[in-house]
């Protein structure tokens, strides 16, 4: 099955907006054992048709986001519908979802948003329960007339909308298409405190003897994803390769990221978290609260960027930050053990270092970190790592080192 993007949108072009729907597409897609085969790109106006027209001409479906929002520039149902010689007319569904969903807001239906509500003859309204621009399919035959057989998506460009619409009704229909006896899988296994480089010497001599297997790799966010794609019988073979060399390494193999296992890990086991931030400014507590059901595992937070503010909040004693400097395995200990103790909570995390890119010194150059991890009738983890570079990557990779800790603890796990 030959499957092409078309993006719509000037931001998407000048750079103020990443375009992450063809990201978040193609891995859909090739979950399903789909190859997306081209994405095109194309500023808003009257130049979509022309995009439309080439991709429907190639793909078998072609699957288009944005601009079919009210303002004048977004045209891609109406440059559609001229492309297939369709009219169009009010349809009375959506314009009265258009309408429940402005009352719910106190406001009318505005003349330009009703048109949203216009759909092209033949054309199949998909339902949008996330904003007010529905989705539109055109089956293969409503190519006809101009000698094509490709099914057309048009899909809103927000991605809260997107996505839903893809996964309910673009999904279900591809499914239905695809040839009968497929069995390629493709499977992510998210691996971290693991450089790609050592990923690669530890497994893909035996991953490149798998007959079939397609492997890939992708650095994201302080996590590296083992991609595994093929036949389910080589695909298999390469998860059992990987998980024997890097088991306690893998975060996830359903995509889930380090904080998502991490409260649900925590739910599970009915635990609290709490955590004392220096270096990091509270990136950890950022990225917990950043995930659903965060209210029911985390309660305390301290961003204790001061010295005196980790005497005053964690009681960590002055004395010892004198004697052994703010950056030390004693400090982080302390930090976390207040932590602990002033919260109630069953795990405590503490980080202090030095972000850069001043503040460094011979014996502490920039990038070091200390760790500290303090749980209930458990001894206290304390862990030294460097992460030199840029601020924003040393929060992260700070971040990422102390949630692993964590998780590794709630495993029983030893640190790395």
């Amino acid at each position: 099955m030959n499957v092409e993007l078309v993006n719509t949108g000037t931001e998407l072009l000048l750079g103020d907006t990443i375009n992450t729907n063809a990201a978040w597409i193609g891995q859909r897609l090739a979950a399903l054992g789909i190859q997306v085969a081209r994405q095109t790109i194309v500023p808003d106006g009257a130049v979509i048709r022309t995009a439309i027209a080439e991709a429907a001409q190639r793909a078998d479906v072609v699957l288009v986001s944005g601009g079919l929002g009210p303002t004048n520039d977004d045209l891609t149902r109406e440059s559609t519908a001229e492309l297939l010689n369709l009219g169009m007319e009010l349809n009375a569904e959506v314009m009265q979802h258009l309408s429940d969903y402005f009352a719910k807001r106190g406001k009318p239906v505005s003349l330009a948003t009703q048109r949203q509500a216009m759909v092209p003859h033949g054309a199949v309204v998909m339902p949008n329960l996330f904003g007010t621009a529905p989705g539109l399919y055109f089956p293969a035959e409503l190519s006809a007339s101009q000698g094509w057989d490709a099914h057309i998506f048009l899909l809103p460009g927000p991605p809260r909308e997107l996505k839903p619409m893809v996964e309910s009704q673009v999904e279900p229909r591809l499914r239905t298409w695809l040839p009968d006896g497929i069995s390629r899988r493709v499977l992510y296994l998210k691996v971290t405190g693991v450089g790609e480089s050592d990923i690669v010497e530890a497994v893909e001599k035996e991953l490149e003897a798998i007959e079939g297997l397609d492997l890939g790799y992708c650095i994201r966010n302080g996590d590296v994803d083992v991609r595994l794609a093929g036949p389910q019988v080589a695909v298999d073979e390469a998860a059992s390769v990987v998980r024997a060399a890097l088991g306690d390494c893998i975060v996830s193999e359903d995509r889930r990221i380090i904080e998502e296992v991490i409260v649900q890990l925590l739910s599970e086991r009915g635990e609290w978290l709490a955590t004392a931030e220096s270096c990091t400014g509270g990136t950890i507590a950022n990225r917990i609260t950043d995930v659903s059901g965060a209210s029911r595992v985390f309660g305390h937070g301290w961003v204790t960027y001061a010295n005196e503010a980790k005497h005053q909040h964690l009681g960590v004693p002055l004395e010892l930050i004198e004697t052994h400097g703010a950056v030390s395995e004693e400090v982080a200990r302390a930090m976390a053990e207040g932590a602990l103790k002033n919260s109630g909570a069953d795990y405590a995390l503490s980080v202090t270092g030095i972000a850069g890119p001043t503040g460094g010194t011979p014996e502490k150059p920039v990038g070091t970190v200390w760790i500290g991890l303090a749980s209930k009738n458990a001894e206290t983890w304390a862990q030294k790592k460097f992460s030199p570079g840029s601020r924003d990557r040393f929060k992260l990779l700070t971040s990422q080192a102390a949630l692993d800790m964590l998780r590794r603890r709630m495993l029983g796990i030893g640190v790395r």
